[in-house]
C-alpha cells in the first residue's frame, strides 16, 4: 500500500472523510481495468443519500470522469436535478436511460444510485447493455423474501456475483466493517478509548463470523455448530 491509499488505513472520522475515502477507492477501482461493475456503500442508518450522491458525482467529474447519474424512478431523478442544476444534463431515471439506448456503445461511467430488489431485472438489463463501467452507490440487489430457493441461487451465481466492492463502510454493534479498494476488508472493534483494528480479511465476512470475531470467539467453531444445527433440521425435514 502507498501513501495515496492513506484514506484506507483508518476508519474515517466523519461522513465527509468517508466520502473522500469512497471517492478515492472508486477512482482506483474504475481505473484498475479489473472489472466493469463496482459497488460503493455507506451503510449508515438514516443517511440522506441524495446529497452524498450529488457530491460523489461532482467529485468524479472533477477527477476527469465522463458520467451519467441514473436513479431507479423518475421522482428521485427529478429531485436530483432540482438539487443539482449543474448536473441536470447527466441525470436520468432508468426508463429515460433505456429509451436513450442506441447502437453506438456508451462508455461513460454509469453512477447508479440506490437500486433495490424491485429494480433487479430492469437494472440487470441496463447494466448488460452498457458498454462502460457501472458504479453502484448504496445498491441492494438481494431480497430477503427470495433469499432461498432456485431464484435466489441463480441471482447469486449470475448478476449479483458480477459485482466487486470498491468501498464499504458499516457501523456495527461494538465495531465497524470497512473495505477500501485495493485494500482488504478490515474489521474494527470499538474499545473505550476508540476503534481498534481487529482483523484483516480477504473477503467480506458473513454476519456470524463478524459477530464471533467481535465477541472474541472462534468463528470456525461457531460455523461448525451452525452446520450441525442445519444438518439436524434437514434430518427433521426428511
Amino acid at each position: 500500500m502507498t501513501q495515496s491509499d492513506a484514506p484506507c488505513l483508518a476508519l474515517p472520522a466523519d461522513l465527509l472523510a468517508a466520502e473522500e475515502a469512497m471517492l478515492q477507492a472508486a477512482l482506483a477501482a474504475v481505473g484498475s481495468g479489473d472489472g466493469q461493475r463496482w459497488s460503493a456503500s455507506l451503510r449508515f442508518e438514516g443517511l440522506r443519500l441524495l446529497p452524498v450522491a450529488v457530491r460523489l458525482a461532482r467529485a468524479l467529474i472533477a477527477a476527469g470522469q465522463d458520467l451519467l447519474m441514473v436513479w431507479p424512478d423518475a421522482g428521485a431523478a427529478a429531485l436530483a436535478r432540482r438539487d443539482a442544476e449543474d448536473l441536470k444534463e447527466v441525470i436520468l431515471d432508468f426508463n429515460q436511460l433505456k429509451r436513450a439506448e442506441s447502437d453506438v456503445p456508451d462508455t461513460r461511467l454509469l453512477l447508479a444510485v440506490n437500486p433495490s430488489p424491485a429494480d433487479y431485472e430492469e437494472f440487470q438489463a441496463l447494466c448488460e447493455n452498457h458498454a462502460g463501467v457501472v458504479l453502484m452507490l448504496n445498491g441492494r440487489l438481494e431480497d430477503a423474501a427470495v433469499g432461498i430457493g432456485s431464484v435466489a441461487r441463480e441471482r447469486r451465481k449470475g448478476f449479483v456475483a458480477s459485482w466487486q466492492q470498491a468501498y464499504w463502510l458499516q457501523p456495527l454493534e461494538g465495531g465497524a466493517l470497512m473495505r477500501c479498494f485495493p485494500d482488504d476488508w478490515r474489521l474494527y472493534r470499538q474499545d473505550p478509548d476508540g476503534y481498534r483494528q481487529l482483523e484483516v480479511l480477504p473477503e467480506r465476512p458473513d454476519p456470524d463470523t463478524t459477530a464471533a470475531l467481535l465477541a472474541g470467539e472462534d468463528p470456525d467453531s461457531i460455523k461448525q455448530q451452525l452446520s450441525g444445527v442445519d444438518r439436524f433440521l434437514d434430518g427433521l425435514r426428511n
